[in-house]
């Protein structure tokens, strides 16, 4: 799988792969991936969080304030709270969702899994999630870790994307496809 080289993967990389090191010594791997699960629940579910950690207006020592009032309120201790807080000092607020994105996929790579990041117009229900499960692992012959997210423009159909393999099957894509070869034609 090729590496992206812009300057917010490379620091994601970089502090994922420190904190998974960590992880890894102390035998907490589940417990840190479960304690970024929910730091994101919160960032996704609050756009003034979202706005915090992306905005240059709000000091170093607003943000840090703010990340250890919400990280303690959470309940988000250990190395995931540690680690929030060194994401604050050093001003890297901003790249914490690649962050968690790139800690999964480590861990997921050291388990053996592939994470596929599925697209749909509704959301999937169990059945459809482990059939799709099953036949990615068809595909690429490892267990599949899927994180599903809704896009109700799609209309229907999927868009998978697994490393940087791309399939749309998207209803959205097609309809689209049609209205360039309608132009072409007329």
């Amino acid at each position: 799988m090729a590496k992206s080289s812009s300057p917010i993967s490379s620091i994601a990389d970089r502090y994922a792969g420190s904190l998974f090191d960590l992880a890894l010594q102390s035998k907490s791997v589940a417990k840190v991936e479960g304690d970024l699960g929910r730091f994101e629940e919160l960032l996704n579910g609050s756009d003034d969080l979202s706005r915090m950690i992306k905005s240059p207006v709000f000091s170093a020592d607003e943000q840090y304030k703010a990340i250890v009032a919400i990280a303690d309120k959470a309940g988000i201790k250990g190395l995931v709270g540690n680690f929030l807080r060194v994401v604050a000092k050093n001003r890297r607020l901003f790249v914490i969702p690649a962050m968690i994105k790139a800690f999964r996929n480590i861990a997921a790579e050291q388990r053996g899994e592939v994470a596929a990041d599925v697209v749909s117009a509704h959301p999937l229900t169990g059945a459809q999630q482990s059939e799709l499960s099953a036949a990615l692992k068809g595909v690429t012959g490892k267990d599949i870790v899927i994180s599903a997210t809704v896009d109700p423009s799609l209309l229907g159909g999927l868009v998978v994307k697994i490393g940087s393999r791309q399939i749309d099957t998207s209803l959205k894509t097609k309809l689209n496809s049609l209205k360039l070869a309608l132009k072409e034609v007329g």
